[in-house]
């Protein structure tokens, strides 16, 4: 895809804050999944970032933040460098604060459920500081993973000896759990990965190995229902192989999310102004100050 295709709906805001609407970007078309509900906002994508000109990407992203006034770019460090590259120089260029990049620890597929769920806070009355740094808290209940044909080249967890040695034996089949806390299984009839204490919906997204086992994970991690999805093409650089069937058990349900965000401390940027959740600022990047404490008085000798 070559162009940019930008859709995008009404944002709120809060008292003492202007009511700008927010974009949820990705990278590619296959990281924006289709719409939870009727009220999960359609994705920017920003498709081709890096093949276009500078000049005429410089002048699409400009009128990114003029209509919708933010723009969250939400993408996985398996993304290509060069993309990630051209959005640092398109922000530095524009000098501004309301493009904020965001690459959390989650592999492809989680990425796009989590930019999936802040397309579905878009809706809600949240301001653009608070729906961008929403992204960090709800990345604690994505629980992500995937049936692997090989963990050879697997560098995103710790993998030991024995499980790289069986990954040269044909047919030989690994349960990884990269996110919240790294698992990894022989698959086998009785094996299984910790999972959520609190109900989830499960996508998978099937690469080019025959497995059933994530399916049956679900039914042990007792899901809400299961979702099939095409393999987003970051997944194998992430994972190392494309024998592989990738799944997320993640939390569907707008309510509950917005309650997660609404519920914890919320302050404000002391840089920009924003309202934040935790200590960084997504936008400007901005830490709250450090402040000495004041130190006592030496006493001074008579000369």
């Amino acid at each position: 895809m070559a162009h940019w295709s930008d859709t995008g709906g009404p944002a709120g805001g809060k008292s003492g804050e202007l009511r700008v609407p927010t974009a949820i970007a990705v990278t590619s078309a296959d990281m924006a999944l289709p719409a939870q509900d009727e009220r999960t906002m359609p994705a920017v994508v920003l498709a081709g970032l890096e093949d276009k000109p500078l000049d005429q990407a410089l002048t699409e992203l400009h009128a990114l933040t003029e209509q919708y006034g933010y723009v969250v770019v939400v993408c996985s460090q398996a993304t290509p460098e060069p993309v990630v590259r051209r959005i640092h120089t398109l922000r530095s260029l524009l000098e501004s604060d309301r493009i904020a990049l965001f690459r959390p620890e989650l592999p492809p597929l989680g990425i796009a459920v989590l930019a999936r769920q802040l397309r579905q806070l878009a809706s809600c009355d949240l301001s653009p500081g608070l729906l961008a740094s929403a992204g960090r808290l709800l990345t604690h209940y994505i629980h992500a993973g995937a049936v692997l044909g090989s963990v050879a080249r697997l560098d995103r967890i710790p993998v030991g000896l024995k499980a790289h040695a069986r990954s040269w034996m044909p047919g030989s089949q690994f349960a990884v759990l990269a996110h919240p806390e790294p698992q990894l299984v022989k698959v086998a009839p009785e094996a299984t990965l910790k999972g959520p204490e609190f109900s989830t919906w499960m996508l998978v997204a099937k690469g080019q190995l025959q497995s059933d086992w994530a399916a049956g994970l679900g039914t042990r991690w007792g899901v809400h229902g299961l979702r099939e999805t095409p393999l987003p093409a970051e997944s194998p650089v992430w994972w190392g192989t494309g024998r592989m069937v990738e799944f997320c058990g993640y939390l569907a349900d707008l309510s509950v999310l917005y309650q997660l965000v609404t519920s914890v401390r919320q302050t404000s940027c002391h840089w920009c102004g924003l309202d934040v959740i935790g200590d960084r600022c997504v936008f400007c990047s901005a830490t709250p100050p450090v402040y000495e404490p004041p130190r006592a008085l030496e006493p001074r000798t008579p000369a």
